[in-house]
């Protein structure tokens, strides 16, 4: 039974659903990182909120960790790159808060428009400074969104039912997706320039911290408002500090901060501020549903192999998972086969083609490649599995393509791995039998029907008489079974494949006597 560790607060509709679907799960916030660390080997899942600090250390310690779950967008807290290294699968909820985060924004935006912070607290105070607080309309002004995403494109719709014009800075938009929308796409230069106001709605990567620099913020309208809801650092806080106090820069709203707790900065004296502590997603509603959809997402990913939302891997729905598993097994064990001919031939691992035919050339094949590549490399390098391996292929600088074949094939399925090295060539072939059984169909361009079995040996030799007689000899002397032989050969006289299922594991003076044996050009054990 798979077990999960719940770490931070969550809904107990959430702990519901685990239970519900037959997980063992614990729920233990407000450990301290070493309680953690002392006991997180034992789960296969943790679910977790901003609280928890997934580190290389708490990694380290987790030995059955398979999958980490964040209720919430922002991974910070999670050492994303660890994680993947160890192949552990990291989840986040992009959905469940982004109408509240959207939301938020806007409010900021109306607060800053009119001073209601100050406002409020004036009145409170028992003054009534009805000419001091001159605000502006939203109404006719151009808001400048920076990310144009999911939480963005929500402020956009709310912000063209305030009659505003929105321009967009996004890579990732599309000019047709920018139409839809019914934003105006720009580069950041250009948005800068026109924008009244500005709001962040980014992840906060290498590219995009601090795109809010001096330099921009010096590019930006003079009078411009900011807001961020997304991501501390994004924005160059002491930089805005200089620009509000110059005056360029007429307001700023944020939520999120460089470092948080946020509990000093020079920006909280300043009366064009508005600050919130990080209240984006803290509605009663984001909060029931970015629990259970990590609840959702975890258990799929623990009972049937569905990836969702995975920041480090293909994502595969669970109404997908049955119908890929059998694919992704027949992937798994040709790259293995190609990968354990290729560790024994020593060479050095150059590129790598995916191919697929038929049914499987309809299909998802993200998943599928990254199983291939799980497969290839697992002879050579310990714990790669789908998440890790194609960084794993990346960072050796081994090229990856996959190709897919509309054509007519002479199998149903059909996905051929072919790897190169320095020094040879090689592809491996194989289909599903009754639609879920993995089967070998060729070799090296040679057709070999077998199915994959525990303990193999391969060989290659001369096809001549007398081979087989020798080496079943040799095998029955040794007092190896054959459970299964297959054959196959490229031309009468030619070299030949020889593919035998054993029932035991071939020790290796067995397979140095295969190899003396005459026409023999080559042997392997291969296990799967």
């Amino acid at each position: 039974m798979a077990k999960v560790l719940i770490s931070d607060k969550l809904s107990p509709a959430a702990v519901a659903i685990f239970r519900n679907r037959g997980i063992d799960v614990d729920v233990r916030p407000g450990l301290s990182p070493a309680e953690l660390r002392a006991i997180i080997a034992s789960y296969d899942g943790l679910a977790i909120r901003s609280a928890t600090k997934v580190t290389r250390e708490l990694l380290d310690a987790a030995h059955n960790l398979k999958v980490v779950g964040r209720a919430g967008i922002g991974v910070d807290n999670v050492d994303v790159k660890s994680a993947t290294a160890r192949g552990v699968v990291v989840m986040n909820t992009p959905f469940g808060n982004a109408i509240t985060t959207a939301e938020h924004a806007i409010a900021l935006m109306f607060a800053l428009a009119r001073q209601l912070p100050e406002a409020s607290q004036s009145t409170k105070a028992g003054k009534w400074e009805k000419n001091r607080f001159m605000g502006v309309e939203l109404f006719a002004k151009t808001l400048g969104l920076i990310g144009c995403g999911t939480i963005g494109s929500i402020v956009a719709d709310r912000a063209l039912g305030l009659k505003m014009k929105v321009i967009a800075y996004d890579p990732f938009l599309t000019e047709q997706r920018a139409v839809d929308l019914g934003v105006e796409k720009v580069v950041l230069e250009d948005l800068l320039a026109r924008a009244d106001f500005i709001t962040l709605h980014t992840p906060l990567t290498e590219e995009t911290r601090n795109i809010l620099s001096r330099a921009a913020l010096a590019r930006t309208k003079p009078g411009v408002r900011i807001i961020n809801c997304a991501r501390g650092g994004l924005i160059d806080e002491q930089a805005l500090g200089d620009a509000l106090r110059a005056g360029h820069v007429a307001g700023a709203a944020l939520d999120v901060f460089e470092v948080e707790p946020a509990t000093e900065s020079p920006l909280f004296a300043l009366d064009n501020v508005v600050c919130t502590p990080h209240l984006g997603a803290a509605t009663a509603e984001a909060q029931e549903n970015v629990a259970l959809q990590v609840a959702e997402q975890m258990s799929d990913f623990l009972l049937s192999g569905a990836v969702a939302n995975a920041i480090n891997m293909p994502s595969v729905s669970a109404e997908d998972a049955p119908r890929l598993k059998p694919y992704m097994e027949l992937c798994r064990q040709l790259g293995a086969f190609a990968g354990q001919l290729t560790r024994i031939r020593e060479g050095v691992l150059r590129r790598v083609t995916i191919e697929y035919e038929g049914a499987a050339a309809a299909l998802n094949h993200k998943p599928l490649t990254a199983a291939a590549l799980a497969g290839l490399l697992s002879p050579m390098l310990a714990g790669i599995n789908m998440v890790n391996a194609p960084v794993a292929a990346r960072e050796r600088g081994i090229d990856v393509a996959e190709t897919v074949h509309d054509r007519p094939s002479e199998y149903q399925t059909l996905v051929r791995i072919t790897v190169a090295t320095d020094e040879h060539e090689r592809g491996v072939a194989g289909t599903l039998f009754a639609g879920a059984k993995p089967r070998l169909v060729e070799i090296k361009g040679i057709q070999v029907e077998a199915d994959f079995s525990r303990h193999m040996l391969y060989v290659t030799n001369e096809d001549k008489p007398g081979f087989i007689a020798r080496f079943g000899a040799l095998l029955a002397e040794a007092g190896i079974n054959i459970a299964t032989f297959h054959l196959g050969r490229a031309a009468a006289g030619g070299d030949a494949i020889c593919l035998v299922s054993v029932d035991e594991d071939v020790p290796e003076s067995v397979l140095a006597a295969v190899r003396a044996l005459p026409l023999v050009k080559q042997a392997a054990t291969l296990e799967f």
